[in-house]
């Protein structure tokens, strides 16, 4: 063959091997690039309230019905308050954590609400790992229903893919509380899942491949992970996607006022934050919490399965555990509990997501940010503070 036929038989070929690829992964790479081009700091905003059109996702239906909250003029929000002995002013706080939308509820009647990015009452916010406590609410569901036989079940027993691998003996439980002991950095291993599993791996075979760093239940390590884990438990042993099991069990019985979404990766639920929801209606799951797991007289979360969510007393699910940065605030099954006397959880996700009740002031706050600087120091806990002075301001 001479020089020139062999650079044209190599270029067809090459031709054909990067249209065969294309076919198999053109979709993905796509999903990847748009990804990407979204969480450019610029595109955040954006992102966050038009994620069912970016992203593959699938639909959670509301129901017939609507619980309305009660709304009245806008309350005066506390003009400041204090962090680290440092006046914080609200109006600026906003701004700087580039707030996208407030919404603050007590006894059920709206005290505050404002929009700050073209949203509005109707608009579906990005989660993030807001998700995660959605997830736990599912997991309650299914372990009241029979489904999972018990938190100390270990994963082998719902998972194949973890079957003769360190993993197989796990106990459900740990994943909840993010103290499952799995060999995995938040930070530095991520991109490398979310890559497989986007090129078409399926998530548990990845996550199967990971080996263990200390037993569980010794040590609070937040990876996302685990919670993409419960709900491969959740959707294998109840027979449902997440998003099927959440709209029969969660999204009609709350009367919500809106659909949902649900990401989509690789065809599956985006487990560990991939949700898409208004602002009053993740008040709306919130008050199911607030209220013990029970509404409209109807017990919907065992109560106890609320208690058990919001239980740090744990060494390793203390506040301050392990003297781990990243565990400042104590840690439940997917809620996150600080420090103090009042028994205030939240639900937290990246870029400024904020899910706060306080059950003493029967105060819920959400707070949705496009905020690129969510990973300075203390930024979790002066957002405690800010919550607590609206909360006590009203109270």
């Amino acid at each position: 063959m001479n020089k020139k036929r062999l650079i044209l038989t190599i270029a067809a070929s090459t031709a054909a091997l990067a249209a065969v690829l294309w076919l198999i992964f053109g979709e993905k790479i796509k999903v990847l690039y748009t990804s990407l081009n979204s969480f450019k700091d610029e595109n955040l905003a954006h992102t966050f309230q038009h994620t069912p059109e970016i992203q593959p996702v699938k639909k959670i239906s509301r129901g017939t019905k609507v619980f309305e909250f009660q709304k009245q003029e806008n309350t005066a929000l506390p003009e400041q308050f204090t962090f680290q002995n440092t006046v914080a002013a609200t109006k600026e706080f906003l701004e700087d954590t580039k707030a996208t939308g407030l919404l603050v509820i007590q006894d059920d009647t709206i005290k505050y609400e404002e929009y700050f990015a073209g949203g509005d009452e109707h608009t579906l916010f990005s989660s993030n790992s807001m998700g995660k406590s959605f997830v736990s609410a599912l997991m309650g569901i299914a372990v009241s229903e029979g489904h999972v036989g018990s938190v100390d079940d270990p994963l082998g027993k719902y998972i194949p893919e973890f079957q003769g691998t360190e993993l197989a003996h796990i106990p459900v439980k740990a994943c909840l509380q993010m103290a499952s002991g799995i060999d995995f950095d938040e930070d530095n291993d991520m991109s490398g899942f979310s890559m497989r599993t986007l090129l078409g791996m399926p998530a548990m075979k990845v996550i199967a491949k990971y080996g263990m760093q200390e037993e569980p239940l010794t040590y609070r390590r937040y990876i996302s992970i685990n919670t993409e884990i419960l709900g491969a438990v959740i959707t294998n042993a109840t027979g449902c996607s997440l998003a099927e099991y959440m709209e029969e069990k969660l999204w009609k019985k709350l009367d919500t006022a809106e659909d949902a979404y649900w990401t989509l990766s690789n065809g599956t639920e985006l487990a560990m934050g991939g949700l898409s929801v208004s602002l009053r209606d993740y008040a709306r799951f919130a008050r199911l919490y607030l209220e013990g797991g029970a509404y409209n007289g109807q017990q919907i979360l065992p109560q106890q399965w609320v208690k058990d969510s919001l239980d740090v007393s744990a060494d390793y699910s203390k506040p301050g555990a392990d003297g781990d940065a990243y565990n400042a605030i104590g840690y439940g099954y997917q809620w996150w509990v600080p420090q103090g006397s009042q028994g205030e959880f939240m639900a937290i996700g990246v870029y400024g997501q904020w899910i706060y009740v306080n059950p003493v002031t029967r105060v819920i706050i959400v707070k949705t940010s496009a905020d690129p600087d969510f990973m300075e120091d203390g930024y979790e806990l002066k957002h405690v503070e800010f919550f607590r002075a609206i909360s006590n301001g009203i109270a």
